[in-house]
């Protein structure tokens, strides 16, 4: 366990000014895992593998080496029309309330300008979604420009994913309880459908199926057990995801009851499919652990609870967006489980038979956990040292970090130009 040292300010129980208390109100009243390619599959000619790592607080995005020392190899400022959506914002007194909400808080006082990047099939542009926006862009990877801008219903993007062949992105809408699917190259909308409170992480399957988890209202103060019945309409909303017709809906409520964990939230945050996709391992608020779920028998299998950090303030207001751990990847092979502890600041691998954790590896809030391109390391986000962390699957131990913009969140793999090193309008 990380001895306790001094930790970076944490933000204290949530303050709202009268006119975040609105947007929050209106909020209340109306809430992927996949990579750019399979894992070991060549690079198209002229292509090579890469990170993106979305920096929300900068309003930019890294790209880095997938392996080795994950070098920087350039960056994007993905928010190249910023005066003009502000300009926007600040003549229409609704989405002005929603941005104000945004930024005091699932942003912790600061905008959040990316949440989520995946590349266009042809590596020639990278397609991000802007919570502070409420928007979906598509930058050209070469020039910085705007190619195309998808406005989301209602007022904050939130999580993406990208279909198995590349070509389908999928995001939440969050506060429209709406999760759009987007052609990835024009940004026409396919298609949508609806969901629980808050939208939040969705995940394609190999078998034709999208799945959303839904976590219900993060950003008020009432996170006591007892209160849990608050936060609002929590489930997975399974759809087909050409139709867009809903094929099942799982209410992690009964689910944990039956397993005899009604004291745990049933907000699922990020989770992980077995290779098979046949059991899945997810992440809930509150929790510093993870669960399994068997996929055909409908049932909670196993609950981990990893260690806690002396450090870790106890009361439950002071962690980010009611969470404890949020970010999960497994190794491609199956048998590993990698874990960022977000508030009790480590990431750590985990066997997935026994469910031991190995070393508990310091790291300063890591936000979200990926495989690097080899396959070989859990690729974590300091959002905390505004740095990304690898982590040997087979040792636990780190192996690279390499330094990147204020508050990396989500790292995903892409497929970029071979002799990009950054845009020229960057």
């Amino acid at each position: 366990m990380p001895s306790p040292r001094p930790r970076p300010p944490r933000p204290g129980p949530r303050r709202h000014t009268a006119a975040v208390a609105v947007a929050l109100a209106l909020v209340a009243t109306v809430g992927g895992t996949g990579s750019a390619a399979p894992e070991g599959t060549a690079s198209p000619a002229g292509l090579r593998e890469a990170m993106f790592v979305g920096n929300n607080w900068d309003g930019t995005a890294d790209v880095i080496a997938s392996q080795g020392d994950f070098h920087r190899i350039g960056r994007l400022n993905v928010i190249p029309d910023k005066e003009q959506r502000l300009r926007e914002i600040y003549l229409n007194p609704v989405k002005l309330a929603f941005f104000l909400g945004v930024r005091n808080g699932p942003g912790e006082g600061h905008d959040q300008f990316v949440d989520d990047m995946y590349a266009t099939p042809d590596g020639s542009a990278m397609v991000v979604s802007r919570p502070s926006f409420a928007d979906v862009v598509s930058l050209d990877l070469r020039t910085g420009r705007v190619n195309w801008r998808f406005p989301v219903a209602g007022y904050r993007a939130d999580h993406m994913a990208v279909s198995p062949d590349g070509t389908r992105v999928a995001v939440s809408a969050s506060t429209a309880n709406t999760v759009h699917v987007l052609d990835i190259t024009t940004g026409r909308e396919l298609g949508s459908f609806k969901t629980g409170d808050k939208p939040h992480e969705n995940v394609f399957t190999s078998d034709g199926l999208l799945w959303n988890m839904s976590i219900g209202e993060v950003t008020t103060a009432l996170d006591a057990p007892w209160l849990d019945w608050t936060k609002g309409d929590r489930r997975i909303t399974v759809v087909d995801s050409r139709t867009f017709e809903t094929v099942r809906v799982i209410d992690m409520r009964g689910r944990l009851d039956a397993f005899g964990r009604g004291d745990l939230s049933d907000a699922v945050r990020p989770l992980v499919f077995t290779p098979d996709e046949k059991k899945l391992y997810f992440q809930v608020s509150f929790l510093n652990g993870f669960l399994e779920y068997d996929i055909a028998t409908d049932r909670i299998t196993r609950v981990k609870a990893l260690p806690g950090n002396p450090a870790t303030d106890p009361d439950r207001t002071t962690w980010v967006n009611d969470s404890r751990h949020h970010g999960l990847s497994m190794s491609p092979d199956g048998t590993k489980l990698c874990v960022a502890g977000t508030m009790d600041d480590y990431a750590t691998v985990v066997d997935r038979a026994t469910l031991q954790e190995g070393p508990l590896v310091e790291a300063s809030k890591p936000y979200w956990a990926t495989v690097s391109g080899d396959g070989r390391s859990c690729v974590v986000s300091e959002s905390g040292a505004d740095r990304v962390t690898a982590i040997d699957f087979a040792t636990g131990q780190r192996v690279a970090s390499v330094d990147v913009g204020d508050h990396p969140q989500r790292v995903r793999l892409a497929r970029i130009p071979a002799d990009w090193t950054g845009a020229n309008g960057s």
